[in-house]
């Protein structure tokens, strides 16, 4: 069964305003010469980083609704610009709009079973 992330994306107003801050962040990782690649930064790596890898997504809530997501490509170790330790999830650059869904406030990330 396929497992997906589900993740707050907090200050983000809308999908568009996503889309907006993930093209800076490319940019960035283009000046910094590491190609067209869109990294996020979380403290933790997922437990189940193995099923999540078999073609998963990563869900992303803004204001209150799931609205869109991404496949999650890599997963693998980096650090912070503080030096410390973090885990680089890597996303494909495709923002693919979702059915709206309700989804209450919470911390870090969930896991969101394929049937869901």
């Amino acid at each position: 069964m396929t497992v997906h992330l589900l993740k707050l994306s907090v200050g983000v107003e809308d999908g568009a305003e996503l889309a907006r801050a993930q093209v800076g962040r490319v940019q960035k990782a283009m000046e910094r010469g590491d190609g067209p690649v869109l990294c996020y930064l979380t403290r933790n790596r997922p437990r189940r980083a193995v099923e999540l890898l078999a073609g998963s997504s990563i869900f992303w809530v803004i204001k209150g609704f799931i609205r869109r997501r991404q496949r999650i490509i890599g997963i693998g170790q980096g650090q912070r610009d503080d030096g410390r330790p973090a885990c680089v999830l890597t996303l494909d650059t495709e923002l693919i709009k979702t059915e709206l869904h309700a989804c209450k406030p919470f911390q870090g990330w969930r896991y969101l079973m394929g049937k869901d």
